[in-house]
């Protein structure tokens, strides 16, 4: 196993595949433009992107640079959106880098990313009818872009929140700047390069955290700063953070770092940074626990009562908390590839693999209700009482008490 898959595997993350073999067959297929499902709420949904610089300390992957600048897409209820195009799923240049190699089990060159549209159009004007809205940071998986999840982050703008996805740069496979420019991962699989046993693996992926919950703490810095008109409808005494796999161990790190974030969601995120031995290396949720309510998601057969860093924070958190396990799924089931990977043509076999035999749909729906249930539970102080236990609604998900 090279030390970036060790590396996705230690955070949680899906491990990435290996390039394809030299001279192997290119495919001679179009690539498919899969269709993500469409948002469930009452309101149609915006989206612009922003540059954001922090010019208090120098990039910590490559440190001749002397700021840190981050991309960030913000999803938002619209008040119109007839005349505004469909925004892309990726932006030129992020994807190329994205399809540069196999990913959770779709080849490369399977899927046009550039090509696909999301749902939100691109610069709708914000609805500002209904005041000040609850905002939400969201973080994807180790060397996963910002969009690997915009299935989710649509949905819960379409009930009613402002979502803004971060693209960690250097370490997201390709970040898209305004002049055009294309920041790789090169600089942090320079440093996977570097691993030589657990210590070292642990150091680095602590490094990856602790750069992901500055880059959060930053972003909520600048809320007053985003575009088109966001910042007044923004309600930054609402702020929750939700992540999957490496960015729910992050959103999880972020909440306990600032008071500011008032509750997060971890989407299967173990929380330590080195999975071997387990439980020897642990974050400070885990080590000390919050004060503040966390909702674990774990995939099948993963939960407090089996996975030692859950367990760990489960037991020295005496406020709110809950966990759910989704049967019948794995890691990548609770990201986009539970409806992208069906439309791109992959044998049952692969499918079933990286998204486990969970229902797709059912997947989606699943992931939008728990998550929207929490946020709404905390933030908007509404209360459907689906995470009080186990729910005739959802058959197919597990509470572990």
């Amino acid at each position: 196993m090279t030390a970036l898959a060790l590396a996705a595997g230690a955070l949680g993350a899906g491990a990435v595949a290996p390039a394809a073999a030299h001279g192997a067959p290119e495919r001679s297929a179009a690539p498919v433009r899969p269709e993500l499902p469409a948002p469930t709420g009452p309101h149609p949904v915006g989206t612009v992107t922003a540059r954001l610089v922090d010019h208090a300390r120098h990039d910590p992957w490559v440190t001749s640079r002397p700021y840190r600048e981050l991309m960030v897409s913000v999803w938002y209820p619209a008040r119109k959106t007839g005349g505004s195009p469909r925004a892309p799923y990726m932006a030129p240049g992020a994807a190329e880098r994205f399809d540069a190699e196999p990913r959770h089990g779709i080849p490369a060159g399977t899927v046009d990313w550039a090509g696909m549209r999301v749902h939100a159009r691109q610069g709708a004007p914000v609805d500002g009818r209904d005041g000040r809205r609850p905002v939400l940071l969201y973080s994807a998986g180790a060397n996963d872009p910002r969009t690997w999840n915009t299935s989710l982050v649509e949905d819960l703008a379409s009930r009613g929140y402002v979502v803004v996805t971060v693209d960690h740069t250097y370490e997201s496979p390709g970040v898209r700047f305004p002049d055009g420019s294309v920041k790789d991962d090169k600089p942090l699989k320079d440093a996977l390069a570097g691993v030589t046993d657990d210590a070292s693996l642990s150091r680095l992926l602590k490094k990856v955290m602790d750069v992901r919950v500055a880059d959060d703490r930053f972003v909520l810095d600048r809320l007053g700063d985003l575009p088109g008109g966001l910042s007044r409808v923004i309600d930054r005494n609402r702020i929750g953070t939700v992540g999957h796999s490496a960015g729910g161990i992050a959103a999880a790190g972020t909440m306990y770092a600032d008071k500011r974030v008032k509750a997060a969601v971890d989407l299967d995120g173990s929380l330590e940074y080195n999975g071997e031995p387990k439980g020897t290396h642990l974050t400070d949720v885990a080590r000390h626990g919050v004060d503040r309510p966390l909702l674990l998601m774990g995939r099948d057969g993963v939960d407090h009562t089996t996975e030692p860093s859950w367990g760990a924070f489960w037991s020295r958190t005496p406020g709110w908390k809950a966990d759910f396990t989704l049967r019948g799924s794995r890691h990548q089931t609770y990201t986009d590839l539970t409806a992208v990977l069906p439309q791109a043509g992959q044998p049952r076999d692969v499918v079933e693999k990286n998204i486990g035999t969970v229902d797709p749909a059912r997947a989606t729906a699943v992931r939008r209700a728990y998550v929207a249930s929490f946020f709404d539970r905390w933030l908007r102080d509404r209360d459907d009482h689906l995470l009080d236990g186990p729910s005739p609604r959802f058959p197919e998900v597990r509470h572990v008490p």
